[in-house]
């Protein structure tokens, strides 16, 4: 087998049974046998089972915000764009809470707020490096950090409600309040020059 091969088969089988079993309750033995290969192989390309997440995730996540930019809808004002790549890019952090990690790995690990804002700042450059590569949207020397404001702001309450959150239903009535409420003032705050 390649290299590629078989990393891919390695995150394949981790993604499979995190989804299934959630971060915490998958072991590396389990990823391995499923992935029909020994145990030291994932050491071999992986430092730890965390590594294995987090290549999973950036994949993911990488795949998910060249989707957005690609589907952008240049007719739209910068407005309801910013709007709209802000409430997908935070349905896309839950969607990764939710279904790769697990709340159980989020709320009980002890590493798991180095690694999450590890990958928040990973998402953070990458959508800024993304969202400033469109071609239609307003520019000036200050775009660059007002995205970041924006970025950063809704990133800082999507990842609150959804710690403090006790049932999928306050997530969404969170999100709902999200979106109505708070977005559209971070909008116009990030874009006033």
């Amino acid at each position: 087998m390649e290299v590629d091969k078989i990393k891919e088969s390695i995150k394949r089988a981790a993604q499979e049974l995190f989804r299934k079993f959630g971060y915490h309750k998958t072991s590396v033995n389990e990823i391995a046998r499923k992935a029909k290969i020994a145990k030291a192989t994932i050491y071999k390309y992986f430092e730890s089972k965390e590594d294995v997440l987090h290549a999973l995730l950036m994949d993911y996540i990488r795949l998910s915000v060249d989707d957005l930019i690609n589907n952008h809808n240049a007719a739209m004002d910068e407005e309801t764009h910013l709007t709209n790549l802000i409430m997908k890019t935070s349905r896309l952090s839950y969607t990764i809470c939710n279904e790769f990690i697990g709340w159980d790995f989020i709320r009980e690990s002890t590493n798991s707020q180095d690694f999450l804002k590890s990958l928040s700042n990973e998402l953070e450059e990458l959508l800024i490096s993304s969202f400033t590569k469109l071609s239609d949207l307003r520019r000036d020397d200050t775009y660059p950090q007002r995205l970041r404001f924006l970025i950063k702001s809704s990133k800082s309450i999507v990842f609150s409600f959804a710690f403090t959150s006790v049932s999928d239903s306050d997530v969404r009535k969170n999100f709902v309040s999200f979106q109505k409420e708070i977005l559209p003032y971070l909008v116009k705050a990030a874009m006033k020059e």
